[in-house]
């Protein structure tokens, strides 16, 4: 488990990461590990299997997958659970570090059945319990479910919009845990903040996307036609070294 993760002081720094190029960004300015994803504008999907081969390619440092078929909620109808474990099992197949997962029920528990089926089958992966953690009625009883499936890491934002509004509840978090397992804070991570979440909630490691909007290349555009000519998001090489430099600093 995390033999490819960089130590920052003894912290690990994870950054969002939405293709290989924002991967390798991450990388590049210092990162311990990435969490790989695409559409960050709908909060995160399963990326594709060639960005996903192409970037084990590229990074020696950790690389977690997110596994989510779409946005919205997370309760998954049967077709969407069976892609869920393909992607599972191709993460396994290109040596990727880990995946990032999370199902819950309609009334906000966690999903354990079908948890410890992703969890299984993802072994001997690290395995990740993403914000759906967020969407929980009740965060510690949730803790101790994922505890007990055998989670390595929960990301969560203290069931907030951001882990600053929810820090208090994230302190708590790590707290109840006692070492079981890793709480990482996300969600509106940055240079501004970084160094408070982690000495306030005590955590070890933290999840940011150090990202920046980059303008369509496009010279051309045409007035009749709207969309396909959006702004895009990605990681930011020198926002990464700038978290990692606060948490050198420590």
């Amino acid at each position: 488990m995390g033999l490819n993760e960089k130590e920052i002081n003894g912290y690990k720094l994870e950054i969002c990461s939405n293709s290989s190029y924002s991967a390798l960004q991450a990388q590049l300015g210092g990162a311990s590990r990435v969490e790989l994803c695409q559409n960050l504008e709908n909060g995160g999907t399963t990326p594709s299997f060639g960005q996903i081969k192409r970037t084990r390619e590229l990074l020696s440092i950790g690389i977690h997958v997110l596994i989510r078929p779409r946005g919205g909620d997370f309760v998954y109808n049967e077709e969407e659970f069976e892609e869920m474990k393909r992607d599972i099992l191709f993460c396994k197949e290109v040596g990727c570090d880990g995946v990032v997962i999370g199902v819950l029920k309609p009334d906000g528990s966690v999903d354990k059945e079908r948890c410890k089926q992703l969890q299984e089958l993802a072994e001997p992966m690290t395995v990740v319990f993403h914000r759906a953690f967020d969407r929980c009625k009740d965060p510690k009883q949730a803790l101790e479910d994922v505890i007990e499936l055998g989670f390595d890491r929960v990301l969560t934002s203290g069931l907030r919009n951001t882990a600053v509004e929810g820090k208090d509840l994230l302190k708590a978090l790590v707290l109840q845990a006692s070492g079981r397992i890793e709480i990482m804070p996300g969600a509106g991570v940055n240079e501004e903040n970084i160094i408070d979440l982690l000495n306030h909630t005590g955590a070890k490691s933290i999840h940011s996307s150090a990202k920046i909007t980059v303008r369509s290349q496009m010279r051309y555009e045409s007035d009749d036609l709207q969309g396909m000519n959006e702004p895009t998001m990605q990681t930011c090489k020198d926002r990464v070294a700038e978290l990692v430099e606060k948490i050198q600093n420590l």
